[in-house]
């Protein structure tokens, strides 16, 4: 109560309650003020109040001039049922305690109107970044969140945050303005303490940012006690624009004005006041709502407990116009619609227009941002002066230096040409008219200039990581090219999203005709093995057969044509012999199924072989290409042997030689790079193999830059339309399509050799055996046979021995 403020507060309520009865003569209740001082310690307020509520009985409290007086009180009074209303809104409750705060009534502008306020300014001027300077009180910092929030949704990049303490001395404040001053934003939305003014726009002035270019943004915590500020802090604030609260000017306000100044100059001569700011309005209007709500719940006869609750209850409903305009306090918060937007200029701030919200009170309020209508427009708006005296609208474009990769090789993608004769540098390629295209499509103008990064000599001044950085060293402000996005580079700038497939992919020459290519798929081993065993399977089969089928009796000559017949037609499946055995069937049977697997091996790495080229990568002696500068590609996909080159002719002559005649088995590469190449060699080479360890290529700018989200949609609205797939077609137009279906890496595929069926020879063997065995024990026609050729042999030898000499 001792100071300016608290007096004026003090007197506003008294000249309420003063004006309220002397109209309202009537009314049977007559509220009775009890004032404490806080002096300025919050305990002492939380104190005081207790006392009031205990000893005095009071029925509703008004004051809390601080967010932390707030928040203390709000509790009290949710305790005790006790209405509080506070000039500073308490830090809104959690979520899952909504009715933490349900007894506090804010009677002073609700924050979210002046957040929606100031956006609609920047929205007016398309500024698309801002740099936020706040102190560190807790009214200051609660309000960020809601601005950053809003900010974000309109798609408004916050170049830099900036706390300044409240005690910060003037070496402090001046330090921090020298740093702010380094960037390129020129947009300042300030959300501070009166008290800190003079001090900011003191060094403001100092280090020349009061200069044509600067924007400066304040809101109503400081604009609406603008007033109160000496002459040479309003000189100091020059070309200063801001938003204040609109208190429409009456009779009844001029003659409160009058009744606090003469009172308060009988207190004190030296006290002046010019006039009311517009939270002491508040004040007057919200203790004309608190008389009115005390007589309504008299007349309801609760009881004390009771009592507070209806006292709520009736403050909540009142809707009334004050001096503010319309009063109501729709869920214990002021809706206070208009907004002054003022411009300071000579001596004061002369009003250049209004902003006016309006809210829906059956929502809620986690939705005013979105339910509030935006009625500035930039038509209604008189003219304003800038700081610097200028009265042009301030440029909303965007002006970027760009650095661009001076490539040896894959022009198409990037291509730096200087023009001696006029002294120009032009920069073409898929990557640059890619950037040209999302660019022209943003709603706003966008100024860029290209600078190739390259020294002297006319060649990249260093690796792609090294021009990267550039951006974060701001000596660029974005970087055009066929830029890899890794997770280290993203360590310090941002990526839009790629532009180009994702991953890597292998390239291989073409296999020659062969004439001889159907002997590859089976290894000489297993060539031979198989004939063997198709020889032993025909064999065991006749020797089971020939004593009881006649099909496989008869001359020599026939029954070894017999063998090898039914042996080799059984891979066709079309043996016409009729088999009368059941161990012949079984041996039958098992190589049946031995042919089966045998065929279709043999057909599906015959297909394989005769459609593309497929070969080992890990074998000793195959060298393996890559591109000068991407040695990451290979090392991620373990390949040791690898050989550098720089273009698609190196590639090219690469490939064609082969790892034996000093060239490379293949290339890998990503896969950008690798449709260059087969836009240009489709007929000779392919691409086998694809993986995505890779992320694609995008364009880079700083942490934060709000175009990496506008140019990010732009390109996925490209690839959408089909433009990304024409730009490609334009640089290097595809014959036919490289790419597999899927992104799979297929294995290798190998001459099949001997041990990979050796399983199945094993499986035939033994079941020709044991049935060659079970013929032998079981078979009379085959004994009798044995006999009869054992006798005739005998015979034979008898009659040999009769010949011989003795």
């Amino acid at each position: 109560m001792g100071s300016t403020e608290g007096k004026i507060v003090q007197s506003c309520i008294s000249e309420a309650l003063s004006d309220f009865y002397h109209q309202h003569n009537d009314y049977s209740t007559r509220v009775v003020l009890h004032s404490r001082d806080s002096k300025g310690e919050h305990l002492h307020a939380l104190s005081s109040a207790l006392h009031l509520l205990e000893n005095t009985k009071v029925e509703a409290i008004i004051g809390a001039q601080t967010r932390v007086e707030a928040n203390l009180l709000a509790n009290l009074g949710e305790a005790a049922k006790v209405p509080i209303m506070s000039l500073s809104e308490p830090r809104p409750p959690l979520p899952l305690n909504d009715d933490r705060n349900a007894f506090s009534v804010g009677i002073a502008q609700d924050e979210t109107s002046q957040v929606m306020g100031i956006n609609a300014i920047i929205e007016v001027y398309k500024w698309k970044d801002v740099i936020l300077l706040y102190d560190n009180t807790e009214y200051g910092n609660d309000m960020i969140p809601t601005l950053t929030s809003s900010f974000q949704q309109k798609n408004v990049y916050i170049a830099h945050k900036s706390c300044v303490a409240i005690s910060s001395t003037n070496e402090q404040i001046f330090e921090e303005l020298q740093t702010l001053m380094k960037l390129k934003t020129k947009v300042f939305v300030v959300h501070i303490s009166h008290l800190l003014v003079p001090q900011l726009f003191s060094n403001v002035n100092k280090l020349g940012m009061m200069s044509e270019g600067y924007t400066w943004i304040l809101t109503s915590a400081s604009m609406n006690f603008l007033h109160f500020m000496d002459y040479n802090v309003i000189e100091s604030m020059q070309g200063v624009i801001g938003l204040k609260s609109y208190i429409p000017p009456s009779t009844r306000l001029q003659n409160l004005t009058s009744k606090v100044r003469n009172k308060l100059y009988l207190e004190d001569p030296n006290m002046k006041v010019s006039e009311l700011s517009a939270d002491k309005i508040w004040v007057y209007d919200a203790t004309w709502a608190l008389a009115e709500a005390i007589e309504r719940a008299s007349i309801q006869n609760s009881t004390r407990s009771k009592h507070g609750v209806v006292l709520l209850r009736e403050i909540l409903q009142r809707r009334f116009t004050g001096l503010s305009g319309e009063i109501q306090f729709p869920k214990g918060k002021l809706i206070s619609g208009t907004l002054e937007i003022v411009n300071v200029i000579g001596k004061e701030a002369r009003r250049v227009g209004f902003w006016f919200f309006e809210e829906k009170t059956d929502k809620a309020q986690s939705h005013m941002l979105k339910n509030g209508r935006n009625l500035l427009l930039s038509n209604h708006l008189k003219t304003i002066r800038w700081p610097g005296g200028s009265k042009r609208q301030l440029s909303s474009e965007i002006k970027l230096r760009i650095g661009v990769p001076v490539r040896v090789g894959f022009k198409e993608l990037v291509r730096v040409e200087h023009d001696l004769q006029t002294n120009r540098t032009n920069v073409t390629g898929f990557s640059i008219d890619v950037f040209k295209t999302a660019i022209s499509a943003l709603p706003y103008k966008v100024h860029y200039e290209f600078f190739p990064f390259e020294n002297e000599h006319g060649v990249m001044a260093g690796t792609y990581s090294d021009l990267v950085y550039q951006v974060y060293l701001q000596k660029y402000d974005a970087v055009v090219g066929d830029i890899t996005i890794t997770s280290n580079r993203s360590q310090y700038v941002d990526f839009t999203m790629p532009y180009t497939d994702l991953g890597v992919g292998i390239l291989v020459p073409n296999r020659k005709d062969n004439m001889w290519i159907f002997l590859k798929p089976l290894s000489a081993y297993l060539w031979i093995t198989s004939a063997c065993f198709f020889v032993l399977t025909g064999f065991i089969v006749w020797l089971i057969e020939r004593p009881v089928n006649q099909e496989f009796q008869g001359t020599t000559s026939q029954q070894i044509g017999t063998i090898l017949w039914f042996s080799f037609s059984t891979l066709a499946f079309a043996h016409r012999e009729k088999i009368l055995s059941n161990l012949a069937k079984f041996v039958v049977i098992i190589w049946m199924f031995v042919v089966l697997i045998l065929t279709s091996s043999y057909t599906a790495t015959l297909a394989s072989m005769m459609t593309v080229k497929q070969i080992r990568m890990d074998s000793i002696g195959n060298y393996i290409g890559y591109q000068s500068g991407s040695l990451g590609v290979t090392v991620n996909l373990n390949f040791k042997e690898i050989k550098p080159y720089h273009s698609v002719e190196e590639y090219a002559d690469a490939l064609s030689k082969g790892s034996k005649h000093g060239g490379v088995s293949a290339i890998i590469d990503e896969l950008p790079y690798i449709n260059i190449f087969l836009a240009k060699y489709s007929s000779d080479y392919s691409l086998i193999k694809t993986k995505s360890t890779t992320n694609g290529f995008a364009f880079v700018f700083p942490k934060g830059s709000k175009l990496v989200h506008d140019l990010s949609t732009q390109i996925r609205h490209m690839r959408e339309e089909g433009k990304l797939l024409d730009l490609e077609e334009t640089w290097f137009p595809r014959k036919t399509s490289f790419m597999p279906d899927d992104n799979t890496i297929s294995s290798p595929s190998n001459t099949l050799g001997l041990y990979n069926f050796l399983g199945l020879f094993l499986v035939s063997g033994v079941s020709s055996a044991v049935a060659l065995f079970l013929f032998v024990i079981f078979s009379r026609s085959f004994r009798n046979l044995i006999k009869g050729q054992l006798q005739l042999v005998g015979g034979r030898l008898q009659r040999l021995r009769m010949f011989l000499p003795l």
